[in-house]
């Protein structure tokens, strides 16, 4: 079962792991990294200026570079199509984790769980 196959997953802890599978390219997750950094600009810059408008770019600031990275280079479909609000919370979360250092070993950590998620399928 992967994110996006026919069972709904039920808790966000069945989902975390299948996540960073579907993330497993590193360039993927950077294209993340950088909708994510240019999201939060936008959100800055909207509220530094106090405009509105500035709004209405975060979600192709957040979303355009990270589906580039699941259509060309994953090769995926994005889980912000079925889980959208556990799909935006992982971006962030995956987004500290990699500045915080502490990505890898949680990759290492999440990749035996997705892999028996998978087999249960």
């Amino acid at each position: 079962m992967g994110i996006n196959g026919k069972d709904r997953l039920k808790t966000y802890d069945e989902f975390w792991p299948l996540y960073l599978k579907e993330h497993s390219k590193s360039d993927t997750r950077q294209l993340h990294y950088l909708g994510s950094g240019l999201a939060l600009a936008a959100l800055c810059g909207a509220a530094v200026k106090k405009d509105a408008r500035l709004l209405a770019a975060i979600p192709l600031a957040g979303y355009g570079p990270a589906w580039v990275g699941h259509f060309f280079v994953e090769k995926n479909k994005p889980a912000s199509f079925k889980y959208p609000l556990w799909s935006l919370c992982s971006d962030f979360r995956m987004f500290y984790l990699w500045l915080s250092g502490k990505l890898d070993a949680e990759l290492e950590k999440c990749s035996e769980s997705a892999d028996e998620l998978a087999e249960e399928s």
